[in-house]
């Protein structure tokens, strides 16, 4: 529709309202006050309905507005038409406050994913958050149970890229981990230190080049692990010489000392979708910053973490 025609129609609405209102009430004052607009505003608005129609809603007198035959058949066409744009006007806000149903990583946090909602409110946008591993989120989305979702994507196709690296209980010193480090020699002794993925990062662009690593500096197949939850992950790094696949901040929760793989670079990518039919992009220009935090991806690929909190580069 014309820009030209959608001020017309808007007119038209203002117009009617005051043209009831008046008509209700008998009096122009009374009436554009009960419609919350000046005297001069409704005059205005009726004198331009009247040059519209081309006949005369009213007949004024000093003290009174009465309407005209012409006025009396007008009315409850105009009444309807208030009626509808208030329906109009209070479903648009009704659907402004629908929630908005998102699938995000299960590994967010919950202070992270509290901030989430907390952060969107303030933009104006209800979000109701459905926690969940990749393949469950793509399955929310394509079965239509959300409206969006954080699918994971390797890199060149994301939005917000979280940098991944190897963490465990005790310090490794140097700034980066080495995979070619957990090499057991021949006449080692004991259990080999496994590096444990989290179902998040169970997916081709993070787990084939990890397992082709693994397998050209000669770690042993059964050193790469994916784990069940990332809490059993966690678990089994606490409490043994075991390494985590996994991005700082999760280090940091953890209280994990964090370092950038030595041999290659692997990133967590997520990009937006959206159900059949939708738009993120509004929902991205809005809350992109606040995803970003949520998800880790604020931070740097080439830091350290040494403990929970303190960050050397």
């Amino acid at each position: 529709m014309p820009k030209s025609h959608r001020v017309q129609l808007v007119d038209l609405v203002g117009a009617c309202r005051a043209f009831v209102s008046v008509s209700e009430r008998g009096s122009f004052t009374v009436g554009a006050a009960a419609a919350r607009m000046s005297q001069s505003v409704a005059s205005r608005r009726v004198a331009a309905l009247e040059e519209r129609f081309g006949e005369r809603l009213f007949e004024r007198t000093a003290r009174r507005a009465v309407l005209t035959p012409f006025g009396r058949d007008m009315l409850p066409a105009a009444r309807q038409l208030v009626l509808a744009a208030d329906v109009l006007q209070h479903e648009a806000e009704t659907a402004k406050l629908k929630p908005w149903r998102l699938a995000v990583p299960d590994i967010c946090s919950t202070a992270g994913l509290a901030r989430l909602i907390a952060d969107a409110r303030g933009h104006g946008v209800t979000l109701d958050l459905r926690a969940a591993a990749p393949a469950e989120r793509a399955e929310l989305l394509h079965s239509q149970q959300v409206r969006a979702a954080l699918l994971a994507v390797p890199r060149d196709e994301a939005t917000w890229s979280v940098p991944l690296g190897l963490a465990g209980a005790q310090d490794p010193g140097g700034k980066r981990l080495y995979v070619e480090t957990l090499r057991m020699g021949r006449a080692a002794f004991g259990e080999p230190r496994r590096i444990w993925i989290q179902p998040e990062d169970d997916v081709p662009h993070i787990r084939d080049p990890l397992t082709r690593l693994r397998d050209a500096v000669g770690l042993r197949p059964a050193q790469l692990v994916v784990a069940a939850d990332h809490t059993t992950a966690a678990a089994e790094v606490l409490c043994s010489r075991d390494v985590l696949l996994c991005s700082p901040a999760q280090a940091r929760e953890l209280a994990l000392h964090w370092r950038p793989l030595g041999e290659i670079a692997l990133t967590r990518g997520f990009a937006l979708a959206t159900a059949v039919a939708g738009h993120p992009d509004h929902i991205r220009a809005r809350l992109g910053e606040d995803i970003a935090r949520c998800l880790g991806a604020d931070e740097g690929a080439d830091e350290t973490v040494e403990t929970p909190g303190a960050v050397v580069t």
